[in-house]
């Protein structure tokens, strides 16, 4: 276990419990909204970081050991950004925050859980078959066998319940849209990470997205009472925006940076389980054996995803 597997481990932990807590709030609160107002919340925090930072003063004494150089790059580099990067932001605060969003909020309220869960567990593949074709990462047979086994744990544990007819279709769909979306992001993201940090990258092209969202989500928004809603709504809603988005987001793109984007994907796949024993935990639903054999090849999918695999080392550009 390195230090970076407990990091994505705790990403797992965060967005599988989140799951559980967002599903309350939208008990109260239009789901578009909630979304609206926790990306405003995250970006303004992502922005506050960076900006602290760069007015950080910078101390000339003896170098930092490498351990330190790589965490402070996480969230700062000084490379400039260029035009180019720039444009890269906007596509990606496009696609990865603005139709990612839409198309994830939109699905999860139209179609079940179950069929959620399925379509999410897709992310590795559809991101693995990316990377082949692009040459980002050599993906061998002992990958692919490892997103296959942890496929197939999620499918044990949710697949079940699945079903896809006239009433969720819709909903299957914008799922479906969504994980394309996520997987184009993820991608995306590692080339401006060469240069620039995940917090940098993340923190800009969340804000572009938000604004976006904000703009095209307005009548959502302005339609809630805000000043009516509980203070479990809103402990939701901080607690989904600082560590869903902020801390979660910079834990899986410091990991694409340092291990390749199909391997950090197939740590999405532990997410529907945390989301299963909080569900054991906290709702009482039963905990089967089917679940527990699910949970094993999931587990067991994710190891061989981390055994003898390199990663295509991307230039960096000027």
């Amino acid at each position: 276990m390195r230090p970076l597997d407990a990091l994505l481990l705790l990403m797992a932990v965060i967005w599988g419990t989140n799951y559980s807590i967002v599903k309350h709030a939208f008990r109260e609160i239009d789901p578009q909204a909630f979304n609206g107002l926790r990306m405003a919340i995250a970006s303004t925090v992502f922005l506050a970081i960076m900006a602290a930072i760069r007015k950080m003063p910078a101390e000339p004494s003896e170098p930092a050991a490498d351990g330190a150089d790589a965490l402070a790059s996480i969230f700062h580099t000084p490379a400039r950004i260029t035009r180019r990067d720039w444009l890269g932001l906007l596509l990606l605060g496009v696609v990865g925050h603005f139709f990612y969003q839409y198309f994830f909020i939109g699905g999860l309220a139209r179609t079940s859980v179950a069929n959620s869960s399925l379509m999410l567990a897709a992310t590795p593949v559809v991101i693995a078959l990316m990377t082949a074709v692009t040459g980002q990462d050599r993906v061998s047979p002992l990958h692919w066998t490892g997103a296959g086994l942890s496929m197939a744990g999620i499918y044990i544990v949710v697949g079940h319940g699945a079903s896809v007819d006239g009433s969720t279709i819709t909903g299957d769909l914008m799922m479906f849209a969504a994980v394309i979306c996520w997987a184009v992001y993820t991608l995306g993201t590692r080339q401006l990470m060469v240069r620039h940090s995940p917090v940098g990258v993340t923190g800009l092209s969340m804000s572009i997205g938000t604004v976006l969202y904000v703009a095209a989500l307005l009548p959502n928004i302005r339609r809630v009472d805000w000043l009516g809603l509980s203070a479990g709504t809103w402990v939701a809603l901080v607690y989904s925006a600082l560590f869903a988005l902020c801390v979660a987001y910079t834990i899986w793109y410091a990991a694409v940076r340092k291990i390749g984007s199909a391997r950090t994907s197939v740590y999405s796949n532990l997410v529907p389980l945390v989301a299963m024993l909080t569900a054991v935990a906290f709702l009482g639903e039963p905990l089967t054996a089917s679940k527990i054999v699910g949970a094993c090849a999931v587990l067991v999918g994710v190891a061989l995803t981390r055994v003898g695999r390199r990663r295509v080392a991307i230039p960096a550009q000027e």
